[in-house]
């Protein structure tokens, strides 16, 4: 297709072509985080499984800077390469692979030095402390390949090559899924075995992302030139990347918050709610990527001076959201138990298999929710209106923590998933307010 279909086509084609190969690749990605916890619930027992998911609440403050910094650099990319303007393209690209490098080193030695005091303050259960330590440890030795990967899946989409993300993402999910069986199954290293898998799996990914891009940047790099650094691009970047950083990395943090208030019910309730989490996961894998498609979409466009498609393709996108939820809905709604036993094995207690089974069948009627969510806040992050959509974001997450952290302990676990439609909802009508001002359209480029 052209390279520049995300400006010409019609926008219910061009939405469609960007987010498919996203959707097929963070699917893949989501099988082998799936597959981590199915594994390791089934072959290890139902405390790693709660010890992994222990871990994964904090792992996910670090992903969403990852993700973030990469929302900084696909917007700039795409406003560049919209408007044809290769030279500051390339040196856009150079500025985040350097500035996110550097982070990324940064930030895994301060997991490395206090990520175990975190989980103590989490109140992780001291049954699995030790392997959610474990844990850890091994994954803050890869976050650097996390962070290389993820920014640089963003350059791709941003420069519409979405097909190149996805056939890595299959490459790493089937090489995690490989090693995960035989670390854990065979090499009988636990909880440490699915961490090693997740390292070698996105550390060959994130080297292959970065070579393949090297060799497709060619055309645009001058000969005598090895890489264009800039403090003023940086500058730029940095207005759009930290109130995503920011917002992302809130809302994780708010989630930890929430995390603590599950683990308060004991290790079996936690085992049953990471289930459901893994597979909540994979239900909003097609509305986040609708998400990224609009703020490529919007990106490109007003970079191109279309504003007009831009309106266009966010009522396209409600047509599509919607056909999705409707369809996660039938899949999951009528059978949650089964899915929930996947996870658990013979050894599952009816407390885990309970749990798990309440929050999938009870999420499973919002995920219309959050797709209208996302989609509003990827253009509103694609016409690079952060100061509205950071508030949305803080809303949703405010509200989320205050419903679990004060009304859980005292009616029940229900609380904090009944939270989460809440906070969908606040979120959505207020970036959705947002765009009817119009305010957006004079964002500058």
């Amino acid at each position: 297709m052209d390279k520049e279909y995300l400006i010409r086509e019609r926008p219910i084609k061009a939405l469609l072509a960007f987010a498919f190969p996203m959707i097929v690749g963070n699917l893949f990605q989501q099988f082998y985080t799936m597959a981590d916890s199915m594994i390791v619930g089934r072959f290890v027992g139902e405390d790693a499984l709660a010890a992994v998911g222990a871990s994964y609440s904090l792992t996910t403050v670090f992903i969403s800077i990852a993700i973030g910094g990469g929302v900084g650099a696909s917007v700039l990319t795409s406003q560049h390469f919209g408007a044809r303007s290769y030279q500051r393209m390339r040196i856009s690209i150079d500025t985040a692979l350097v500035s996110f490098l550097a982070l990324s080193l940064l930030l895994a030695g301060i997991g490395l030095g206090f990520g175990s005091q975190i989980l103590h303050l989490l109140n992780t259960p001291e049954n699995i402390m030790a392997d959610a330590q474990v844990y850890l440890r091994i994954y803050f030795l890869g976050l650097p390949f996390l962070f290389m990967y993820n920014v640089l899946s963003s350059i791709f989409n941003s420069l519409g090559k979405s097909k190149i993300p996805l056939y890595l993402l299959i490459f790493s999910s089937v090489l995690n899924i490989f090693l995960d069986y035989v670390l854990v199954r065979f090499a009988h290293l636990a909880v440490a075995g699915v961490a090693w898998a997740t390292l070698i799996a996105q550390g060959f990914s994130a080297l292959l992302s970065f070579f393949i891009l090297m060799w497709q940047l060619r055309e645009y790099r001058k000969s005598e030139e090895l890489v264009c650094f800039e403090w003023a691009e940086l500058g730029r970047m940095a207005r759009v990347a930290l109130p995503s950083i920011l917002q992302q990395s809130t809302v994780s943090i708010g989630m930890m918050l929430v995390q603590s208030v599950v683990n308060g019910f004991g290790s079996q309730v936690l085992a049953g709610y990471t289930a459901a989490s893994r597979l909540e996961s994979f239900c909003i894998v097609p509305m986040a990527a609708m998400g990224n498609a609009i703020s490529s979409y919007t990106a490109q466009n007003i970079g191109a001076g279309r504003v007009d498609r831009v309106k266009s393709g966010y009522r396209a996108g409600y047509g599509i959201v919607a056909g999705f939820a409707v369809l996660l809905c039938l899949i999951f709604e009528p059978v949650p138990q089964w899915f929930i036993s996947l996870f658990l094995g013979e050894d599952g207690t009816a407390d885990a298999l309970r749990t798990g089974t309440q929050y999938l069948q009870f999420i499973c009627w919002f995920y219309l929710l959050i797709g209208l969510k996302m989609l509003t806040d990827g253009l509103l992050r694609g016409a690079r209106d952060m100061v509205m959509f950071t508030v949305a974001n803080m809303a949703n997450l405010f509200l989320r923590v205050f419903v679990a952290v004060v009304f859980a302990p005292r009616y029940g676990v229900a609380m904090v998933w009944i939270a989460v439609p809440l906070g969908w909802l606040v979120n959505y009508l207020i970036s959705f307010a947002q765009y009817r001002t119009g305010k957006w359209m004079k964002k500058e480029g």
